[in-house]
């Protein structure tokens, strides 16, 4: 059996489980849990393959000092990969114990039984045996082999049921478990003062006045911050600071009211994703049909701003041992960033996770971490806690790139798609940590000989990563051709942001199709379904249809229905999504209904969880999210100038999980490109025209009515 990439990676048994707590087992994966709860699931699959309660079993966090390196935890691939690494894992550990118990009782391995952990025999008789008193670290330090097999579905009784999320009763009951609640004996505090642009550089600032409580002040190159004894007084100290700093600012950022300009302008990095021409299926069509599709940049908007602590000791003989507590998504690449950073080996530095504020990508706690590390050297050795504020987040933080998608397609004489082209132009999303061999954070940038961060990259053109996720339509059509333009400037920061490219790319695709349709008098669903052949696929767009009513609903005059479907990257889950919106003075969401298939189902209850927070977030995009910025400066810094989707504004959701009997994909991205569209589908059946420029706001509406 091929070992999962994860485990083959990091083949020790015991760096995956043990049981040194009576009683206990404790799993250490690498993917970090913020709020998507994977490690509920996580925790089913290691209790159903070591035939465990549940609850007997808990999550270690991730740390590089004992945890395996998994890197980022992004791109829902965490069941795939820890979670079939754990599968293997537990799998083989089961044997393990079975054998060992075997020699001791002087029996075949087949003739025992494991309930609760207990070694039993086959009459389910206990045998005095269990997980706890064969523990051994021969057993636990062996490589993984693959060789054991993993329980059937048929057979599971953990896995594939829902499950109370395990990391909820904290956070419901306000217990300290986020790492901003962490105190830390002798902690410090840390307030870093941001430039008044991207490309402003410190020229000096007075000192005098400040605060008593006040540690230090931290000037290196354009790098300004105050350590204090309370956060209270640090916030103090740097307003003061802020107001004190003399800075050069120069005009550095494109023209927010034309970033399809900006987009167009800029030199790019041309690669094709898919070229597939068919001379054939173009001598066939007889009609033509062309659209432009945008979004803007994208804020994270975490509800908390992001956190980190730092320690900085140096040992004898001057080398420095740096402990970070950080809600990053990636501990270990963040490590090999900050030990790059500062000309340290990766050695020096322990990265330890904490949860923080729900991250949907590449915020900024990476640079958090990096602020508190660089403060941390000037502390004597005491923890230094930082804090960002809001404007810092929503005006520091990286944010999703603005993206322009082409489109070109030619129908035959029946209405079937014979051509299609897509063209997108779009920043790059990878931006995180050592992408490219680069620290890539905040603070590293702003010191004295530190660089400007590049420009992100993004990946291979494959249709799965950066600006071309789902950039490649999923229906059958002959002749293809996809090509991406990443732009080589990077005048706003840009890196990961949920579902990538998808969200733009989904929108675009979807909404054409709507389009198309309407050019082959065809209904839009009967349309897709025309153009697949995938049975997953069809299925989806069957469920919803029928779960919304689609054939048989009433349509008012105001009111708009649209349907939307994608699988993620192309590679992954299956979403179809049908919106019903209706159009006032603004246009409110009134309802979503979605079908997904995400293969074999670890945890039900969590499927739903994600896809609502999916949908819904995806909503907030569509209909109210652009970042704002005018040539020196992000200007949308509090939630009146960037606003989100409200309580009293959200939809209800229905969800059907379609059953497959399919590996198991993530649930967390797959409907952002679906929602959009079907959104953007229904606004135009409400309001007569096809609104192309995301967010669907009001302002964006009247534009595209009055261009009709």
């Amino acid at each position: 059996m091929t070992l999962s990439p994860s485990l083959a990676a990091n083949p020790a048994l015991g760096r995956w489980l043990d049981f040194h707590t009576s009683g206990r087992v404790t799993i250490h994966p690498g993917k970090v849990e913020y709020g998507q709860g994977v490690w509920t699931a996580l925790a089913q699959i290691a209790a159903e393959e070591l035939d465990v309660p549940l609850d007997q079993v808990q999550v270690a966090p991730v740390s590089t000092d004992s945890s395996p390196d998994e890197g980022v935890t992004s791109g829902s691939r965490s069941i795939e990969d820890s979670g079939g690494a754990l599968r293997q894992a537990c799998a083989q550990a089961r044997a393990a114990f079975l054998a060992a118990a075997a020699v001791k009782l002087d029996t075949a391995p087949a003739a025992l039984t494991i309930r609760d952990g207990a070694i039993c025999a086959a009459d389910g008789t206990g045998t005095g045996l269990s997980y706890w008193s064969l523990d051994d670290p021969g057993l636990l330090g062996q490589a993984a082999s693959g060789v054991a097999a993993a329980k059937p579905a048929s057979h599971w009784t953990v896995a594939g049921h829902s499950a109370p999320r395990i990391d909820l009763p904290d956070k419901a009951t306000g217990r300290p478990r986020f790492l901003h609640d962490l105190v830390l004996p002798g902690m410090v505090f840390g307030r870093v003062i941001r430039p008044p642009g991207p490309a402003a550089s410190l020229d000096g600032v007075a000192t005098d006045g400040l605060p008593d409580g006040v540690l230090a002040v931290v000037r290196d190159g354009s790098f300004l911050a105050v350590l204090a004894s309370q956060d209270r007084v640090a916030v103090a100290a740097a307003a003061q600071l802020a107001r004190a700093a003399r800075w050069t600012v120069p005009e550095s950022l494109p023209d927010e009211q034309d970033l399809k300009g900006f987009l167009l302008s800029q030199p790019t990095e041309d690669e094709p994703v898919v070229a597939r021409a068919d001379p054939a299926a173009a001598a066939r069509v007889r009609s033509q049909h062309t659209a432009e599709f945008t979004r803007p940049f994208i804020a994270h908007a975490s509800m908390a701003p992001s956190c980190a602590i730092a320690r900085w000791v140096s040992e004898p003989g001057g080398a420095p041992r740096i402990t970070v507590w950080t809600h990053s998504q990636g501990p270990f690449p963040l490590r090999r960033a900050l030990a790059a950073g500062l000309g340290l080996d990766p050695g020096q530095l322990t990265v330890h996770h904490v949860e923080g504020a729900g991250v949907y990508g590449h915020n900024a706690s990476d640079d958090a971490a990096a602020d508190a590390v660089l403060l941390a050297r000037h502390a004597g050795g005491r923890p230094v806690r930082v804090l960002w504020s809001r404007e810092d987040e929503l005006g520091w933080g990286p944010v999703g790139p603005a993206m322009l998608a082409r489109l070109a397609a030619g129908l035959d004489s029946s209405g079937r798609i014979q051509t299609w082209r897509q063209d997108v132009w779009s920043n790059g999303f990878l931006g995180r940590p050592g992408t490219g061999g680069e620290p890539r954070l905040l603070g590293l940038s702003h010191v004295a000989g530190g660089t400007p961060i590049p420009a992100a990259l993004d990946g291979a053109p494959s249709g799965a990563m950066g600006a071309t996720r789902n950039a490649v339509p999923g229906y059958d059509i002959p002749g293809l051709e996809v090509t991406r333009h990443r732009l080589r400037t990077m005048p706003i920061r840009t890196s990961s942001l949920r579902s990538l490219g998808a969200f733009l790319n989904v929108f675009a695709i979807e909404s054409f199709m709507d389009e198309l349709a309407a050019a082959a008098g065809a209904d839009p669903a009967a349309f897709r379904l025309a153009h697949l052949s995938d049975a997953r696929a069809r299925r989806v767009i069957e469920e919803v249809a029928a779960l919304a009513g689609w054939a048989g609903r009433p349509r008012a005059e105001g009111t708009g229905f649209g349907l939307a479907f994608a699988r993620y990257k192309g590679t992954s889950g299956y979403c179809a999504a049908v919106a019903e919106v209706t159009a006032g003075t603004s246009i409110t969401l009134r309802r979503l209904w979605l079908a997904v298939d995400v293969g074999r189902v670890i945890n039900p209850d969590g499927v739903r969880n994600q896809v609502e927070g999916g949908a819904l977030q995806s909503a907030s995009w569509a209909l109210r999210e652009r970042v704002r910025f005018d040539r020196t400066r992000i200007t949308s810094v509090t939630w009146e100038s960037y606003p989100i989707l409200r309580f009293t504004e959200m939809p209800g959701v229905m969800v059907r999980i379609v059953p497959s009997d399919e590996p198991p994909t993530g649930a967390g991205e797959l409907a952002q490109g679906p929602v959009a569209g079907a959104i953007g589908n229904a606004v135009a059946g409400a309001v007569g025209v096809r609104v192309r420029d995301l967010p669907l706001t009001t302002e964006q509406v009247t534009r595209a009515i009055e261009a009709s």
